[in-house]
């Protein structure tokens, strides 16, 4: 087995790595999976739908705790308004499917020189129902091919799920919850790790590891120093860190199926008065953001507090920069962007069991960006906090 990478010539990252150990959560159990289902169902049967298509993505893991992962070929399950799932498999991966199964149906199989689309349609005729519901994650080739088959007769099953996928069960938040933990103990070990010289490739090396040891599978990092962290998404080659430098750290990770995100910028060394105003800027945008994130509130509502304190500071307005380029924010769950979108024009409301980020960034091409990222989560008092914002930029972990 090849070894985890390893920072290198930094004993602070080092002897923390050497204190990470596995944490746990529950899994989602086969009762939930059915559950899950179940509403699914009773949302065909509202819909008149004969069927809803679920590809192998992460709705697929969702509803029927089956994990396949998308190829080549189609391969996934027809959700009827009843029964259990029927699932659409090549005929030589019909035996591992089977073993793989949590929730157990019957299987269409199809070999490589016949057509699968054909096989659903002939399917779905003998189902109640008009149209097929498509999960947005198909891929266009297996979505045309599918609409091609049913004669048109295909609708955008998104809606669908996104309705019962973006409200998280108690289940689900514990598991979050202790991923979010893990990679806030991950970003609390890079600060106080961080040394004069060290290049963002090392401390992304360390941020991989350090989830392996938490028993985490590493989803990505993105680490900035000094001007690259005015970009969103950085820029395409390394940094070495210097003293008075801005430093930008994203990262996540996966466990059980579940992901984390969370941002801290923070300067290495005395902060000058610019960095402090922009930070605390920024600071009061995440409050904002947070502030306005109230039960019932749109979706738009909490991006025009954040965008509206960057604005009255005399950055932006809109998406302009110097100031806030992109939405406040994205839900999370087994995606590490899902719905709710934290964004102008999306007037859902926020209900108990919603989780998002909250995340706007200010923008200064040509000298610094300050993003400060956590997930909150909507509770029946309003929303919380995953883990503990950052609130004081001498101190950015308490």
């Amino acid at each position: 087995m090849t070894a985890s990478p390893q920072p290198s010539n930094n004993s602070d990252l080092d002897q923390a790595l050497n204190r990470f150990r596995p944490v746990f959560a529950q899994p989602i159990t086969d009762q939930a999976h059915m559950e899950r289902l179940a509403a699914l169902q009773a949302r065909i049967k509202a819909d008149g739908l004969a069927a809803i298509w679920l590809d192998a993505s992460s709705s697929l893991t969702y509803f029927t705790g089956l994990r396949l992962g998308q190829s080549e070929r189609i391969h996934g399950a027809l959700i009827g308004a009843d029964g259990p799932p029927t699932y659409l498999t090549p005929v030589f991966e019909a035996p591992k499917l089977q073993s793989m199964m949590r929730i157990h149906g019957p299987m269409l199989e199809w070999e490589e020189d016949e057509d699968p689309f054909t096989l659903v349609a002939d399917h779905l005729r003998h189902l109640s129902g008009s149209d097929l519901g498509i999960d947005p994650a198909t891929p266009f080739r297996f979505a045309s091919a599918l609409t091609r088959a049913r004669g048109g007769k295909v609708i955008d099953a998104g809606p669908a799920i996104a309705a019962l996928r973006q409200l998280k069960s108690p289940e689900e938040i514990a598991i979050i919850q202790t991923a979010m933990d893990a990679s806030w103990r991950v970003q609390r070990a890079v600060y106080q790790g961080l040394r004069t010289g060290i290049s963002t490739p090392e401390v992304g090396q360390f941020i991989d590891a350090a989830h392996r040891a938490l028993g985490l599978k590493p989803l990505f990092h993105a680490v900035q120093f000094g001007e690259a962290t005015a970009y969103p998404h950085g820029v395409p080659h390394p940094q070495v860190l210097a003293e008075g430098d801005m430093v930008l750290v994203d990262m996540g990770g996966t466990l059980q199926g579940y992901q984390s995100d969370i941002t801290r910028s923070y300067v290495h060394g005395t902060p000058t008065p610019r960095q402090q105003q922009l930070w605390h800027i920024e600071h009061a945008a995440h409050a904002a953001a947070f502030a306005a994130a109230r039960l019932g509130a749109t979706c738009e509502a909490v991006d025009m507090a954040a965008r509206d304190t960057i604005a009255s500071a005399g950055f932006g307005p809109g998406y302009n920069v110097p100031g806030l380029p992109h939405r406040t924010g994205h839900g999370l769950g087994m995606d590490i962007h899902e719905e709710p979108w934290i964004v102008k024009g999306n007037r859902t409301t926020l209900q108990p069991g919603m989780c998002f980020s909250i995340e706007p960034m200010l923008c200064v091409y040509g000298e610094c960006g300050v993003r400060l990222e956590d997930i909150a989560h909507m509770t029946q008092d309003g929303p919380r906090w995953f883990c503990p914002p950052s609130n004081d930029l001498s101190r950015p972990f308490g």
